[in-house]
């Protein structure tokens, strides 16, 4: 993989998300803290942490979909932190998303073809060119051009998810938000539909937001990889660097965590995870009662 060494297509500074309490005069809760990272043209980011980690909320502040409580969203040089209702629908153009449910995330009763005409139809395409641009996208990811009258309960989970994946890619975008977009499907299904993101990337030189709990899948096809862990980033670098050779413990428990297929290796492996986090909670320790 290759990366251009233009100015960032997407720069998060110093990122603040807060959500209000529903308790009376509580606190917000603070679901990000000072969040800095940036996405060059055709470049991969894989945003990795467990399950509350944060790395949902900061793609979803990206396509205005949480509070920006403080610091600044930049995209193409423009900063979108509190874009108007009628920016966003601009944005859309260059800005998509892929959800992690592909059981969910299309409309049951909307045949495929109509599923990938919609946003097209809502930038204001010609029925003609919309018809023209779904067989491309069909095409594109992989589909046969029947599917355009098929409904998506007659397709399998990867072949929903290419659908939802095409769909992304209907307006031509500059960068696609991808929140855990392979979680719901087999290992087998996985490694295809990470080969046909690479593939489009490689075709059209869009750029992603990969949002992942697994190294694995990460390492695979991101660039760079930023951990996430209680709404900040405690590591970001290479991803050849950050998914085999981490500096935090917590990434270092991370890779500790990730399954592998000799029973021997992973065996030394949860021996290896239970020794750290042992370590860590003999610092805590040390640390309180100097405190």
């Amino acid at each position: 993989m290759s990366t251009t060494e233009s100015a960032p297509l997407l720069t998060v500074d110093n990122l603040v998300v807060e959500y209000p309490s529903k308790k009376f005069r509580a606190k917000p809760f603070r679901a990000l803290t000072d969040i800095s990272i940036s996405i060059g043209q055709g470049e991969t980011l894989g945003l990795v942490g467990e399950s509350g980690s944060g790395k949902t909320t900061l793609g979803r502040a990206v396509l205005g979909l949480a509070p920006v409580t403080g610091g600044k969203i930049i995209f193409e040089g423009k900063d979108i932190s509190h874009a108007t209702r009628k920016q966003r629908r601009t944005l859309s153009r260059d800005l998509q998303v892929v959800f992690q449910d592909p059981y969910t995330s299309l409309n049951p009763a909307l045949e495929i073809g109509a599923i990938l005409a919609e946003p097209l139809g809502v930038q204001g395409m010609e029925s003609v060119a919309a018809r023209k641009r779904v067989k491309e996208l069909l095409d594109q990811v992989g589909l046969p051009s029947d599917a355009i009258h098929r409904l998506p309960r007659e397709f399998s989970g990867g072949q929903r998810q290419r659908v939802a994946i095409a769909r992304a890619l209907a307006l031509s975008p500059k960068l696609i938000v991808c929140d855990e977009p392979v979680s719901a499907l087999d290992l087998s299904t996985q490694a295809r539909v990470l080969d046909l993101f690479l593939q489009i990337q490689k075709d059209t030189g869009v750029s992603y937001l990969f949002v992942s709990h697994d190294l694995d899948v990460v390492r695979h096809i991101s660039h760079r990889v930023a951990v996430m862990y209680h709404g900040e980033i405690v590591e970001q670098g290479p991803a050849g660097v950050v998914t085999t050779d981490p500096d935090h413990p917590y990434t270092q428990r991370l890779l500790l965590a990730s399954p592998v297929p000799d029973p021997d290796r992973q065996e030394q492996r949860r021996a290896d995870r239970h020794r750290l986090l042992e370590n860590q909670q003999h610092q805590i320790e040390q640390a309180g009662a100097v405190a």
